[in-house]
This record gives structure tokens, C-alpha cells and sequence, in this order.
């Protein structure tokens, strides 16, 4: 039986756990807003490197500290992680160029979908009652969202949904990683990789932007590294069921910020839409009972 005070630091780790999901979740408003920004004057495959190198440049003094932690078993396997995140990063960096900020925010979240459909198929996972009914409503959120019957769907929309896709493919491929390699080794191969695969392509979509585009790059690396940081804290801190729906402050946030600063108004459609992929997300998060993690 716990003792009164080891509930009180429980509830402490919990409380500080939802503070740094929410810190979280504004970042990646944000990333958003930047991606929207810069879109202009730099290609969606340059803002993928700019993102990385930047990122890498904050944490390399850290990794310098700790040379052990790049040990790992699965060497090869990080580069194709790495690979599949830059494809997923450069997928919704072109869907924020074109697409409405809440429509792809919305979009972003069915992730946890995919996932489930690939254990079942490719990891043999047996599915669990609940989580079929949550699949099934997250996918009726997706159509509501990307409405095919009016007209088909939309490039942006398709990038986000293929970036969407991408990262569940990079959860399939983590998850037998994590039984031996620590998370800070994930981290840190992440993007030791993903700077010189990011690299090559850059060079011919390479531009000279304003120096301001530079500053939002530079930021967008920083906060994209942070939240790497602040994400895996979070989950050492507090079960996954409680933090997984924080994660959807996201999309008010994106929308209010897609409104004020771009004039885009979600429709209504979007929001019931991202009202059933949240229900659904919610569903599998319950079901899964704290077990499931972030992907560094």
C-alpha cells in the first residue's frame, strides 16, 4: 500500500507530466505557423533539412557528453528510421504549404490508426475488441475531414495523410528497437542520420531566403529538438492514457492561429472530424492501458 506521501509525489509527476504535454502541444502550433510561413521562399525539402541540422546542432553537445549512448544494435535499422522521418517531416511540411493548418493538424492525429492496422497485419498483434470500434470511428473522422465527394481530395490533404501514414511505419519499425536501445540512443541516431540523408536532396532545392525565413528556420530546429526532450520526459512522468488526448490542444490552437494570422477559418467538417479521430485516439490510448510511448 503507498503512502500518503509517495500519492503526493505520484500526483506531482502526473501534474508536471500534463504541464510539459501542453508546453508540447503549443510548440507544435508553432511548427505549424513556421511551416506556413516560410512556405513562400523555401522548399518543403530544404525546411526538412534546415529542421534537422538545427536540431542536431542544439543536442550535439549533449551526445559529445555522452558518447555511450550512440551504442546500438541497430545500426542500418536508424538510417531507415531516419529516412522514413524526413519523408514524414517533408509530407506535412508540404501539406502546411497548402492545405488549411487545421485541416492537416486533424489529419496528423490518425496516426495512432495506421498503427494499429500495421500490428495487426504485420506484427500479428490480435486486435482488441475496442480498438476495432476505434479504428473504425477514427476512419469515418478521416473522411469527414478530407471530404473525397466534393471534388476529390486535395494535394495537401494527401501529403498529410501520406505523412500521417510515414510516421506509423517509423512506430512499426521503433518498436522492436526499444527492447535493447535506451531512448536517448534513439534520439540521438535520429538525427546524427537524418542530417546527411536530409543533406543530399537540400542541395537541389537549396535557396538564399530573408534573413528573418532564416531566424523561423533556425527556431523551428530548436523547438523541433525540444520537444523530442520535453515529449519523453513527459511520458516518464505520467501514464500515456493521460497524456495522449493532451497532445490535441494542437488542433484550437493551430485553428486560432490559422484564423488570426493566415485568415483561415475551419470549417465544420474539420472539427467533427477531428472530434471522432480524438474520440477514437482516446479509445486506443484507454486501451492500451500507459503502455504505449512517444517516438523519439
Amino acid at each position: 500500500m503507498k503512502s500518503p506521501n509517495a500519492g503526493d509525489r505520484q500526483d506531482r509527476r502526473q501534474m508536471i507530466g500534463v504541464m510539459l504535454m501542453v508546453i508540447v502541444a503549443c510548440l507544435g502550433a508553432l511548427d505549424a505557423m513556421i511551416a506556413r510561413a516560410v512556405a513562400p521562399h523555401v522548399h518543403p525539402v530544404f525546411i526538412g533539412f534546415t529542421r534537422s541540422l538545427f536540431g542536431l546542432l542544439v543536442v550535439l553537445p549533449w551526445i559529445l557528453s555522452r558518447p555511450g549512448i550512440l551504442k546500438s544494435n541497430y545500426t542500418y535499422r536508424h538510417v531507415l528510421r531516419a529516412g522514413l522521418k524526413l519523408a514524414s517531416l517533408i509530407a506535412f511540411f508540404a501539406a502546411f504549404a497548402v492545405a488549411p493548418l487545421a485541416d492537416v493538424t486533424a489529419i496528423a492525429f490518425t496516426t495512432p490508426l495506421f498503427v494499429t492496422l500495421g500490428a495487426w497485419i504485420f506484427l500479428s498483434e490480435l486486435p482488441q475488441r475496442l480498438r476495432i470500434v476505434a479504428v473504425a470511428i477514427g476512419f469515418i473522422g478521416v473522411l469527414v475531414v478530407l471530404r473525397p465527394g466534393q471534388g476529390g481530395v486535395s494535394a495537401g490533404l494527401a501529403f498529410a495523410l501520406g505523412g500521417a501514414l510515414l510516421t506509423a511505419v517509423i512506430q512499426l519499425v521503433l518498436k522492436p528497437m526499444t527492447a535493447s536501445d535506451r531512448t536517448e540512443t534513439l534520439v540521438a541516431w535520429n538525427l546524427i542520420a537524418t542530417v546527411p540523408l536530409a543533406a543530399i536532396p537540400a542541395l537541389f532545392f537549396w535557396s538564399s531566403p530573408p534573413a528573418w525565413v532564416w531566424g523561423l528556420l533556425v527556431a523551428q530546429g530548436i523547438m523541433g529538438a525540444l520537444n523530442m526532450g520535453l515529449v519523453t520526459r513527459a511520458f516518464s512522468l505520467a501514464d500515456a492514457s493521460l497524456l495522449t488526448p493532451i497532445d490535441f490542444l494542437r488542433l484550437p490552437a493551430v485553428a486560432l492561429a490559422g484564423w488570426l494570422v493566415f485568415g483561415q477559418m475551419a470549417t465544420m467538417a474539420t472539427w467533427i472530424g477531428a472530434v471522432l479521430i480524438f474520440v477514437a485516439t482516446l479509445l486506443m490510448a484507454r486501451s492500451a492501458r500507459g503502455t504505449i510511448r512517444p517516438v523519439p
